[in-house]
C-alpha cells in the first residue's frame, strides 16, 4: 500500500537524508521552506515515527565588565602585591586604586601568602610565580569572543573566575536537531507518490498518484457563538418571555445615579479608587433635575448626618452595577406598574482571581407594583432560576445598602455538592425612592451572569470564559 506524504514532508526528507542531525534553522535555508513549515512538517513526521526530534544545550561563556578590566591591567590581587621586600604599600594608596576590588584582592594575596599586613602597610612575605597567572590565561583565552564553554579546558581556573562578580558571562542556546529514523529509510520518493517499500509481496510500487483511503479528512469546526453570549441570551430570552422590558443605560454614569441616587454615603468605601474607576478630569455638568439633587442631598443629610457634595456626585464613573440605569428609569417614568430589566457590563476595581473579574456583565431588574412583596420577588427568582435548569433554591436574609429587606438567593451545585450564592435582592429603601418621588414598592435584583455560566458550563474559574481555549470552545455543546 502506498502512503502518501505532504510536499513540504517530501522535503524536509530529502534534506535529513542529505544532512542528518541538523536544526531547524538549518532545515529552513535547505529547503527554501518557511520556519513554520518547517516546524509543521518535523511535527507530521515525528507523529509518523519517520522523524527523531533531540533538545540540546550549548552553554556559551564571555568576558563581563571586570573581566574585560582584568584581562588588559592584570588581576587585582597582583596590584596589592609589592615589588620587593623592603618596599611595603600604603594600605590607603592601594585602598584607593582598587576601590570595590580591595578588600578580596587582598584576601586572596593573603590567601596565597604573598603579603603581611600591620601598621597601615603592605608588606611582601612571598613573590608570587613568575610565570602567568592561569586565570589571566583564561581571560586572555576568552577576550573579546564568545565561546563554547566545552572548549575551556581549565576548568578549575574556569569556576574560580565564576565566583567573581562581573568576570563572566554565560549564556544558553538550546536548539532541537532532527534525525530521520532507520524506519524512514523504506520511503522512496517520486515525483507525485511516496511509496513505502515492504518485505511483504501484497505492497507494490504505483505508477499514478497513490491515495491514502486510511488518512483522517480535515476536520471542520462550524462557527457558534461564545457560550457567554448564549448564556447572555438565554437570560434575556427568559425575562422577555416572563413579561418584562429591557432598558438601556451607559457605561459610563456620574456618582450621584451610580451612588447617591441609591443612598450610598459619599464617603463609602465602594466609592474610594480602590474599588470604582473613576474617568479622570471628566465631571457631569448637568447630573439630574434640581429638584432630584435637592431631595436626594436633603435625605444624605438627615440620613447621613454630614455635609453633602455636589462636585463628588459630579465624577463620572465606570459603572459599578446595572442598578444605576434601573433606578434613573424610574426617576424618570415613574410609572405605577412596570416590569423591566437592563443587562450589560458593569467595572469594579477587584483583584482578579478564579471568581472575580475587573469587568463582567450583570442582570439587574425591577418590579414596580401597589400590592407587590417579597413573596412575589422570591417566586420570580425561582421561576427564573427553574428555567435556567437550576431547581434547588433558597434564600437566605441578608444587607445590601439600598434595600431593606434584603435577601441573597442560593442554589445548589450538585457537582461541587453545596450552595452557591448568586443574585441579591430586596426592595427598593425609602430612602432611594422617596427623593425621586417613586411611591410604589419597588422590587429589585441583581446579579453576575458568568457565575450562571460557570454553574452551566460546569467551570471553576471564571476566566475560562475569556481564556479563548479554542479546545474547550469547540467542545461546548450549544444546549448544555
Amino acid at each position: 500500500m502506498s502512503q502518501v506524504l505532504h510536499p513540504i514532508e517530501k522535503k524536509i526528507i530529502k534534506f535529513l537524508r542529505a544532512n542528518p542531525n541538523s536544526s531547524l534553522t538549518q532545515i529552513e535555508k535547505g529547503t527554501k521552506l518557511g520556519m513554520d513549515q518547517c516546524r509543521r512538517g518535523v511535527e507530521w513526521l515525528k507523529l509518523k515515527n519517520y522523524a527523531i526530534v533531540k533538545d540540546s544545550e550549548k552553554i556559551f561563556v564571555s568576558l563581563g565588565e571586570n573581566g574585560l578590566v582584568a584581562k588588559e591591567h592584570g588581576l587585582p590581587e597582583y596590584s596589592c602585591v609589592p615589588t620587593s621586600f623592603d618596599q611595603p604599600l600604603s594600605i590607603s594608596t592601594v585602598r584607593s586604586e582598587l576601590k570595590s576590588d580591595f578588600d578580596p584582592a587582598i584576601g586572596i594575596a593573603r590567601r596565597n601568602g604573598w603579603i603581611s599586613i600591620g601598621d597601615g602597610f603592605i608588606t611582601l612575605t612571598a613573590k608570587p610565580p613568575e610565570n602567568e597567572s592561569p586565570l589571566l590565561q583564561l581571560l586572555k583565552f576568552i577576550g573579546e569572543k564568545k565561546i563554547p564553554i566545552s572548549d575551556i579546558k581549565n576548568k578549575k581556573s574556569l569556576e574560580e573566575l565564576k565566583n567573581r562578580p562581573g568576570y563572566l558571562v554565560f549564556e544558553s542556546d538550546k536548539s532541537k536537531y532532527i534525525s530521520l529514523t532507520p524506519i524512514s529509510e523504506t520511503i522512496q520518493i517520486q515525483e507525485d507518490v511516496i511509496v513505502v517499500k515492504k518485505k511483504s509481496s501484497q505492497f507494490e510500487k504505483s505508477d499514478g498518484r497513490a491515495i491514502d483511503v486510511e488518512a483522517d479528512t480535515e476536520q471542520i469546526f462550524v462557527a457558534k457563538t461564545h457560550p457567554l453570549n448564549d448564556t447572555i441570551n438565554e437570560i434575556r430570552e427568559i425575562f422577555v418571555t416572563l413579561g418584562f422590558s429591557e432598558i438601556l443605560g451607559n457605561q459610563t454614569q456620574s456618582s450621584f445615579w451610580n451612588f447617591d441616587a441609591l443612598f450610598t454615603p459619599q464617603d463609602h468605601p465602594a466609592r474610594e479608587l480602590q474599588d470604582t474607576f473613576y474617568l479622570d478630569g471628566i465631571v457631569s455638568k448637568k447630573i439630574a433635575t434640581p429638584k432630584q439633587i435637592q431631595q436626594v442631598s436633603k435625605v444624605h443629610k438627615k440620613g447621613w448626618r454630614y455635609f453633602w457634595s455636589i462636585s463628588e456626585a459630579q465624577k463620572m464613573v465606570l459603572r459599578t452595577h446595572t442598578t444605576c440605569v434601573t433606578i434613573k428609569y424610574l426617576a424618570e417614568n415613574k410609572p405605577d406598574e412596570a416590569r423591566v430589566f437592563s443587562l450589560g457590563r458593569v467595572f469594579r476595581n477587584e483583584k482578579v482571581s478564579y471568581k472575580h473579574l475587573v469587568e463582567f456583565n450583570q442582570i439587574e431588574g425591577i418590579v414596580v407594583g401597589k400590592n407587590t412583596t417579597l413573596r412575589d420577588l422570591m417566586g420570580i427568582q425561582r421561576e427564573f432560576y427553574r428555567r435556567l435548569g437550576l431547581n434547588k433554591v433558597k434564600f437566605w436574609p441578608t444587607f445590601f445598602p439600598y434595600t431593606e429587606p434584603s435577601l441573597q438567593s442560593m442554589v445548589y451545585n450538585e457537582r461541587l455538592k453545596k450552595w452557591v450564592e448568586l443574585f441579591g435582592m430586596g426592595i427598593f429603601r425609602q430612602e432611594v425612592t422617596k427623593p425621586l418621588g417613586i411611591t410604589k414598592p419597588v422590587l429589585a435584583w441583581g446579579g453576575g451572569i458568568e457565575r450562571i455560566a460557570m454553574l452551566k458550563y460546569e467551570l471553576d474559574d471564571v476566566r475560562e470564559l475569556y481564556n479563548n481555549n479554542l479546545k474547550w470552545l469547540r467542545s461546548v455543546s450549544k444546549c448544555p
